[in-house]
C-alpha cells in the first residue's frame, strides 16, 4: 500500500472515530435533556397535587362557615319568631292587669247578695250576673285564667300568703281561703292570688311560706 492509500485510510478511520464520538455525545445530551425534562414534569405534578389538596382543604373550610352561618342565621329567625309570637301573646297583659279590679267588684258585689233581693235590687243583680259572667267569657277567649286555688297546697310561684291560719284539722301548707283571685295569661303570671294557708295539722309536702312575697 502507497503512502497516499494508507494517509487516506488513516483519515477515514479517524473520521469514522469523530462521528461514533459525535453520535455517542449527541445521545448522551438528548438522555440528559429527557431527564431534566422527566424531573420537571415530575415538580410541577407535585406542585399541583400539594396546590390541589390547599385548594380542597379551603373549600371545606368554606363549606363549614357556610354551614355555621345558615345553622346561626335560622336560630336568630327563630328567636325573632319566638319573641314575635310572645309580643303578641302578652301584649294585651298590661290591660288585663287593669280590668281585673272590675271583675273583683263585680264578684263582690255577688258574694254580698243575700238571695233574697226583690224588685229593683234583684234585677241590679242580675244585670251584675250577667256582666260578670260576659267579662269572664272575655277574659277566657282571651286566654286569661283565674287562679283559685282553695283546698290546693300553697305554691309561692302562683300564691301570695296574706296570712297563716291555726287550724289542726286542715294539713299545713294547705291554701284555706282565697282572699282576691289570681290570674295567668298565656302560662304567665299576671296576678298571683292572695291567699290565707293553714300552719296547723299534719304536714303535707309542699313549699314553704313566706308571707312577705
Amino acid at each position: 500500500m502507497s503512502a497516499d492509500e494508507q494517509k487516506t485510510q488513516t483519515e477515514t478511520e479517524l473520521h469514522d472515530t469523530d462521528s461514533v464520538v459525535d453520535t455517542e455525545a449527541s445521545s448522551q445530551d438528548a438522555a440528559a435533556e429527557a431527564t431534566a425534562e422527566t424531573s420537571s414534569a415530575d415538580v410541577s405534578i407535585e406542585d399541583l397535587v400539594n396546590q390541589l389538596a390547599a385548594n380542597q382543604e379551603e373549600i371545606t373550610k368554606l363549606k363549614d362557615a357556610v354551614i355555621r352561618s345558615e345553622a346561626e342565621m335560622q336560630n336568630v329567625r327563630r328567636r325573632a319568631e319566638k319573641d314575635v309570637e310572645a309580643a303578641h301573646k302578652f301584649s294585651q297583659e298590661k290591660l288585663i292587669k287593669e280590668l281585673l279590679p272590675v271583675i273583683d267588684n263585680l264578684e263582690r258585689a255577688l258574694e254580698a247578695s243575700t238571695g233574697e233581693e226583690v224588685g229593683a235590687a234583684k234585677a241590679v243583680l242580675e244585670g251584675v250576673e250577667l256582666t260578670h259572667k260576659s267579662f269572664s267569657d272575655t277574659l277566657v277567649k282571651a286566654s286569661v285564667v283565674a287562679i283559685n286555688p282553695v283546698g290546693e297546697t300553697f305554691d309561692p310561684q302562683l300564691h301570695q300568703a296574706m296570712s297563716m291560719v291555726p287550724n289542726p284539722e286542715v294539713p299545713a301548707n294547705t291554701v284555706m281561703a282565697v282572699v282576691q283571685k289570681g290570674y295567668s295569661l298565656h302560662g304567665r303570671l299576671v296576678r298571683p292570688a292572695m291567699v290565707m294557708v293553714s300552719s296547723g295539722g299534719p304536714a303535707v309536702s309542699g313549699n314553704n311560706i313566706d308571707e312577705t312575697a
